[in-house]
Order: structure tokens, then C-alpha cells, then sequence
């Protein structure tokens, strides 16, 4: 029914804009981000369920509310699992590895500007875009030491490559995870957008490459060394998302059902690590070296692996504050409002516009509630329009310092050096990645247009 008329509906889109305005204000003001949306999907849905009760129906917004409780479900799930893994493998030193081994490298400021954003486009398609940029940005503050100007290219570097290689992988972002776990592209069919996202990356960071330095700061040394089953969990997680791929294209169950049997597999191997971690430490122990965890290291906290605390660990403002949106935009939804704005946008301006302002949208209110509102609107496109908006959506975040989780994280990580300002003066040349990532896939993959 269309209730975007009524005072309960303009009630709802009041809330909802005072408390989105507040979540880029986050670093500034010190209020988690989930706080607002979660009061306003609370308040939202409170006034739909008033508005129908107003017309004599009780039914339909306690319907209504359960589809947006499920899809928040099967979303939860799957990023619970996922974020365990990060957190195991963070545990068990793989990330910080990885560091030591490319800061004590001695490459130039040149060549660490293109190390780090290579391997953020290439790692931010398992390991997720945030993840990824507060790795790459790790190695760039070490390198880079007092060097701000080259911190913050680096930085801006970092987030356009994590964005843009996330964009071709359903694990690489919110955005795409939706639109998969929806069934409008398949597992596969993320990779007709490769070629589009190495471009969105390439073009910016050709020119951004002329002006850093050349110089070669002095190497640092750090030699971290994995713990006990890094390797095995790393392996377990790339069988968690062959698992997950599998139940959605073989058994045709929800992927987060496959993310979860995976999470038995890392549950069932901890049992393990924390079994011969004991023993370690009794060993240890009847030596009178106790003091020293299982590899030697001297950590007089130390204590086994325990998996329960790797899933307490998970991001849970992020968490609900997926909860805030979905419901929020679900509850809009029912209001009438995203029927209005998809006449708008796919009848009178069409597909395509449509699809490139949706990724100049998410630089601007952040492309979790933008890409949820396209797919609750759900309109009739081709494959490949479906295909482009995944595209736009997951990098068009990149134009703005607070348009993408992986941009507000590094600003908090690199706070005063990588800001709001020096991204923007990069903005029209992100722009232009921009563009011509959308004309490589309207060229490369016209005949799904």
C-alpha cells in the first residue's frame, strides 16, 4: 500500500535520515554507529505497524518484519563465520607475517605504494575489503614512518584497490554478498567484472604512482613468526568458502548454511591446536619455563587457543548495525517509498543511469542501505545491469574517505595523516577509475546488456 503520504510515513524517513546522519560523524563524536540505526529501525517499525493498524490491518507489518529479520539472518551468519576466521588467523600471526615480511624488505616508497595496492586487490576478495585495508595500511604507516604525504596516497591507494578488487567476489563486500546470496549472479558470474575492477583501480593509481617518492627508507626489522596451525586454518577457511559456494550451486541451500557446517571445521581443529597447546604448557612447565608460549616466545599471559573467544572478537558493531539498516530500509519499503524511487530511477531515468548513481549514492550514504534498497526494489533489469550495479555499488564508495568501511576504518587507524581532505583532493581522478571501469564493462560485456 502506498503510505509515503501519511504522517507515519514521513515520521520514518525523519528518523531514519537524522540517524544515518550520524554515522559518519562516528570518529568525530565518539557514537558507534549502530546505536542511531538501531534505534531507528526500532522507531520505523513501530510507526509501520501503527499505520497499518490505522487501516484495520494487523498482519501484514508482523509478515513484513519477518522477511527482514530472515535476510538479516542468513547475512549475520555467514559474516559471523567469516569474521571468526580473520580473527583465528590474526591469532595465529598470519596477517602480522605478512607485515614483517614487507616492511623489513627495504623496497622504495615507489614500490610499496604498488605492493600494497596490488595486494589489496588481490587479497580483499577472500579476506573482505576492510580486512584487507587495515593490513596494507599497517605496512604503509610502518614504511611510510613520519612521511604523511606518503601515508596518505598510500592510504587512498589501499582503499580504491580493496574496494575495487572486492567488487568481482561475493566475499569480498557487504554489497556483493547481498546481491549473490539473493541469486541475481551466480558464484561465477562475478568474474565478467574483473577486468572493469582492475581497471577502476589501475586508472587512479597510475596517476596517483607519479607523485610519490622514489626514496628508499631505511628497512625495519620485525621477523614475527605464525603460530601452531596458521597454515591448517588458513586452508580450512578456503575450504569454508568452497563449502559455502557448494551448498548454494549444488544443494541449493542459503550460503550461510555452508559458511556455518564450515565454521565446524576451524571449532573441531581448535579443539586440537588447544589440546597440544596444554600440553605445551605443561611441558613447559615441569621445566620451569612456563612464562614462554608453545613457539617460544616470552608471554607470561599466554593462554591456548579457544575458539569462543575468536567469535566474541567478531565486529559486533558491525554486525547490528547491518541490523539497523536492513531493517530500516525494509521498513521504508513498506511505506511505499523505494517503489517511488525505483519508478524514478529504472523507469524515468533508466537502467544504466540509474545503476551509476547508485555507486555515486554510496559515496555519499555508504552502499550497505543503497545496494539493500535496489535489491528490495528489485527491478526488471538484464543480467548485465545486475552485474554493473554490483560493480558501481562496490566502488563507487571509493570517491569519498567516509563512503566505504574500508575508508572510515583507515581514517581511524591513520587519524590526522589519511583524512577526509586528502582524499578528496583525489576524488576527481577516483572519479575517472570510476567512469571508465563502467565503460570497460559496457564494452567487455555489452552482449548481457
Amino acid at each position: 500500500m502506498d503510505l509515503t503520504s501519511t504522517l507515519y510515513g514521513y515520521l520514518g524517513v525523519i528518523i531514519f535520515v537524522g540517524a544515518y546522519a550520524l554515522v559518519p560523524l562516528e570518529n568525530s563524536i565518539h557514537l558507534r554507529k549502530s546505536k542511531p540505526v538501531l534505534f531507528a529501525a526500532g522507531a520505523i517499525w513501530l510507526l509501520v505497524s501503527m499505520a497499518y493498524a490505522a487501516i484495520g490491518d494487523t498482519h501484514t507489518a508482523h509478515d513484513a518484519i519477518k522477511e527482514s529479520l530472515l535476510e538479516y539472518a542468513e547475512l549475520f551468519l555467514f559474516l559471523l563465520a567469516a569474521m571468526t576466521y580473520i580473527n583465528a588467523m590474526e591469532e595465529r600471526n598470519v596477517f602480522q607475517r605478512l607485515r614483517s615480511l614487507l616492511v623489513s624488505k627495504g623496497f622504495s616508497l615507489r614500490k610499496i605504494f604498488w605492493i600494497t595496492g596490488g595486494l589489496a586487490f588481490v587479497i580483499s576478495p577472500v579476506a573482505d575489503n576492510l580486512t584487507t585495508a587495515l593490513l596494507m595500511g599497517a605496512v604503509a604507516m610502518a614504511v611510510g614512518g613520519k612521511n604523511k604525504r606518503f601515508i596518505a596516497i598510500a592510504c587512498i591507494n589501499i582503499v580504491v584497490a580493496a574496494n575495487a578488487g572486492g567488487a568481482f567476489s561475493p566475499f569480498g563486500d557487504i554489497t556483493t554478498l547481498m546481491v549473490w546470496q539473493k541469486g541475481k549472479i551466480a558464484f561465477t558470474e562475478f568474474f565478467a567484472i574483473l577486468v572493469p575492477s582492475v581497471v577502476n583501480w589501475l586508472v587512479p593509481a597510475l596517476i596517483m604512482g607519479m607523485f610519490v617518492d622514489k626514496g628508499v627508507p631505511a628497512p625495519l626489522k620485525q621477523d614475527v613468526t605464525m603460530k601452531y596451525g596458521a597454515w591448517t586454518i588458513m586452508g580450512l577457511f578456503l575450504a569454508t568458502i568452497v563449502t559455502a559456494v557448494s551448498f548454494h550451486n549444488f544443494f541449493h541451500l542459503p550460503p550461510a548454511a555452508g559458511m556455518m557446517f564450515g565454521l565446524s571445521f576451524l571449532g573441531l581443529f581448535s579443539y586440537h591446536i588447544k589440546r597440544h597447546e596444554n600440553r605445551s604448557l605443561k611441558y613447559d612447565g615441569i621445566l620451569g619455563v612456563r612464562d614462554k608460549d608453545c613457539n617460544g616466545n616470552g608471554n607470561s599471559d599466554f593462554s591456548p587457543f579457544d575458539i569462543m573467544k575468536k567469535i566474541s572478537r567478531a565486529e559486533w558493531d558491525t554486525l547490528l548495525f547491518f541490523y539497523g539498516v536492513i531493517l530500516c530500509v525494509g521498513g521504508l519499503s513498506q511505506f511505499g517509498y523505494l517503489a517511488k524511487v525505483s519508478e524514478f530511477m529504472y523507469t524515468d531515468l533508466g537502467a544504466t543511469w540509474a545503476n551509476v548513481l547508485v555507486g555515486v549514492l554510496s559515496a555519499i550514504v555508504d552502499n550497505i542501505p543503497v545496494m539493500y534498497a535496489v535489491l528490495t526494489m528489485d527491478p526488471t533489469m538484464p543480467h548485465g545491469q545486475w552485474l554493473l550495479v554490483t560493480l558501481t555499488a562496490g566502488t563507487g564508495g571509493s570517491m569519498l574517505a567516509i563512503g566505504s568501511a574500508a575508508g572510515v576504518a583507515l581514517m581511524g587507524t591513520a587519524r590526522g595523516v589519511y583524512t577526509f581532505g586528502a582524499h578528496l583532493k583525489w576524488t576527481p581522478v577516483i572519479a575517472l577509475g570510476y567512469g571508465a571501469s563502467i565503460l570497460c564493462h559496457l564494452v567487455i560485456n555489452r552482449a548481457l546488456m
